[in-house]
């Protein structure tokens, strides 16, 4: 496989060959419904014959367990963090997301590497050193980019699983309340997103709106990708 497949230098000790599976990234804050979406894509994409796999940040098998546990003590820093989430992102990409590409799978992920930038740039991190970091990181065939009201998220989570430490920013002191500090921390990430967006290109979804609407406004631009990717005779009756 080509490094320019890649942001960085990839797996150099690799040879992977042509990918005819699909990558499709959904990006947004806390509380926008980007898992929601992920489940009907995912159903919505298997109706219409295609084989999907679907993943997301910390779900290596490999570190998913000391991540939980590196987010509940809450005492590692910014840049231990950082490395422990890259350890993550790299093995899915390599014994995941990959293989599942080579099979010809769409793959949806739920985040990526571009919430890292934004969650390491609002602590201080160099956005270089988070890029190169993660050279390993293969370009998306879509990347797309739910985006709501602070309001609407606030709503939504109230009304749902609540507020917790890390999605209120609570690390950085920038609120006396998890309910204050939450719209201080929401505030700024989706400042860092706006930028990510020119940047790489995201497709922007408005997710102020109810469930089933933003569903079609997604499968609109997937839609688009598919086109006759797969042949009529190779779906299911």
């Amino acid at each position: 496989m080509s490094t320019n497949n890649f942001y960085g230098a990839g797996f150099p000790y690799r040879n992977f060959q042509k990918l005819p599976g699909k990558l499709i990234v959904v990006e947004g804050t806390d509380g926008v419904g980007r898992s929601t979406q992920i489940k009907k894509l995912r159903h919505w994409l298997e109706a219409e014959g295609y084989a999907v796999s679907d993943t997301g940040l910390t779900r290596s098998i490999l570190t998913s367990n000391g991540l939980e546990e590196a987010k509940s003590g809450h005492t590692l820093g910014p840049i231990t963090m950082s490395l422990f989430y890259a350890a993550d992102f790299a093995d899915r990409i390599e014994n995941l997301i990959i293989p599942a590409l080579s099979a010809g799978f769409i793959v949806l992920s739920d985040r990526y590497f571009y919430s890292v930038i934004a969650r390491n740039a609002m602590r201080g991190l160099d956005k270089e050193w988070t890029r190169k970091l993660y050279g390993m990181a293969l370009k998306p065939d879509l990347i797309l980019y739910l985006k709501a009201k602070v309001e609407t998220l606030v709503s939504r989570l109230i009304h749902g699983r609540g507020l917790n430490y890390w999605e209120s920013g609570m690390d950085m002191h920038l609120g006396d309340n998890m309910y204050d500090s939450f719209v201080q921390y929401q505030t700024l990430v989706m400042k860092e997103f706006d930028e990510l967006a020119v940047e790489y290109n995201f497709v922007t979804i408005n997710a102020d709106q109810e469930v089933d609407k933003i569903m079609e406004d997604l499968k609109s631009p997937i839609s688009q990708l598919l086109h006759n990717r797969l042949p009529k005779e190779m779906k299911p009756n």
